[in-house]
């Protein structure tokens, strides 16, 4: 029946909406001059540092954070478990059509998408949301109060490898997601979190839970960096409300942080534009040849252009970051580099491409959780009585569309602006060498905006 209901082909992961084309250049011009307009503002109005003395927030009190932190956490735990299995029993078990089958729509957008949304207004929820994380926090539970023995790591980390495992998994998931040829197949995603579970609940126990999750966990290091935008934070057992943004104050000093975070935006943006009919003409060409004939080299071959382009998307941002950061050094003379410095002003940048590319996606697509969850397995069952259900797929009009991608792009690089303003104005005691370093980071907004314009509108 969900088959049924689809009227277009999904193309990102399991879909994406093709959005009605605007004239561009009124918008291009209209997000630089936000940003120019916003950097004069911050060098006029934001003198002294503001983030981090406001990071500390308010305490909520004891005893609401005894009940979020204890209870509330145990049971979301338990249900995120629970979850878990469904998804990867329907992934091995259930149909092998996508559109009938709930772990495609629940990973690629209930997953993909709502957890970078609670992240932004909650905090770091993947704590508690972790499937991974509950697991090894009940197994760590019996291991003390059942077997009475005391649970520690096989192994120390080592700090030089600071984040780069979660860039490998982060990549791989990226990669599956954007260049296999059929990522939303059931049997391929099973064995896609099958290998990821293991992956991620081997390093938890080599080098223990937060240690892994702060360093190899792709997804954990990703939410954690969006939670640092949220008004809410969980500290010494305690829940705070604090001033959005004030989690990103300070420099990011973790090796591997400045790649991850390129591979975050980098990733979204070849998303994007490997949607637009300059991309889809390039695969069209290398695939042609072999339709007929040799259709899986055709398909490895396609996969193989992918991972290059994927690659390409990130090292362009990488490059262009690492670049506006060696120009605003030598603007001001500084006797180190400014990358650890700046590098969480890709934070809310990374944020809102994502918003930009996926949030008529989750409007749409995630309707189809609604009878996904009756029929879980595509077997036909009705088990909550939504399996009828018809999603409105006009729900979002192509205006509303480009218009929530705009201000999401320009306001998320205000925001990445004023971050970046912030540590200028903390590190550089001489006014003018902070406003001069942020000529180099201006010109990277502009540049980051106008290029997810650009993809925006081409799709």
């Amino acid at each position: 029946m969900i088959t049924q209901l689809l009227p277009h082909v999904l193309a990102h992961g399991i879909g994406g909406v093709q959005d009605l084309p605007v004239p561009k250049w009124l918008f291009f011009w209209g997000g630089a001059f936000v940003l120019v307009v916003s950097f004069i503002l911050l060098g006029a109005l934001w003198k002294t540092p503001q983030l981090e003395q406001h990071a500390s927030g308010r305490d909520l009190g004891a005893t609401f954070g005894r009940l979020v932190l204890g209870p509330v956490r145990i049971v979301v735990q338990a249900l995120s478990a629970f979850l878990f299995v469904v998804i990867l029993a329907a992934a091995l078990f259930g149909t092998t059509d996508p559109f009938g089958n709930i772990a495609p729509t629940w990973v690629y957008v209930i997953f993909w998408v709502g957890v970078p949304v609670l992240s932004v207004l909650f905090g770091n929820v993947w704590r508690a949301l972790s499937p991974w994380r509950a697991m090894a926090d009940g197994f760590v539970w019996l291991w003390e109060h059942v077997l009475g023995r005391e649970a520690r790591p096989l192994a120390s980390y080592p700090e030089g490898f600071g984040r780069y495992p979660g860039c490998v998994t982060f990549f791989a998931f990226v990669a599956l997601e954007l260049c296999y040829s059929n990522p939303a197949n059931p049997r391929a995603l099973a064995f896609a979190i099958s290998l990821y579970s293991y992956v991620a609940l081997f390093g938890m126990l080599a080098f223990g839970r937060d240690t892994w999750m702060r360093s190899g966990e792709g997804f954990a290091i990703l939410f954690a960096y969006i939670g640092r935008i949220a008004p809410f934070v969980a500290r010494e057992g305690r829940i705070r409300l604090r001033v959005p943004l004030t989690g990103l104050a300070g420099a990011e000093h973790t090796p591997g942080s400045v790649l991850f975070l390129a591979a975050a935006l980098g990733s979204v943006g070849f998303d994007g534009f490997s949607r637009t009919i300059t991309w889809q003409d390039l695969v069209a060409r290398v695939e042609a040849p072999y339709v007929l004939n040799e259709p899986g080299k055709g398909e490895l071959l396609v996969t193989g252009l992918n991972l290059l382009g994927l690659i390409g998307g990130i090292s362009l941002v990488l490059v262009a970051f690492l670049g506006a950061c060696a120009i605003a050094r030598a603007t001001v003379k500084a006797p180190r580099s400014l990358a650890p410095d700046f590098v969480l002003s890709l934070v809310p940048i990374a944020l809102v491409y994502a918003i930009a590319h996926y949030f008529s996606l989750f409007v749409i697509q995630g309707q189809y959780m609604i009878p996904l969850l009756s029929d879980p397995f595509g077997k036909g069952w009705d088990l909550f009585g939504t399996a009828g259900f018809h999603p409105n797929i006009a729900i979002l009009g192509p205006n509303t569309i480009w218009y929530v991608q705009v201000a999401a792009l320009v306001l998320g690089h205000v925001a990445g602006l004023a971050v970046a303003h912030d540590r200028a104005v903390t590190i550089f005691r001489d006014r003018q060498d902070a406003l001069r370093s942020q000529y180099a980071m201006l010109a990277l907004m502009v540049l980051y905006t106008v290029g997810g314009l650009w993809i925006l509108s081409h799709k």
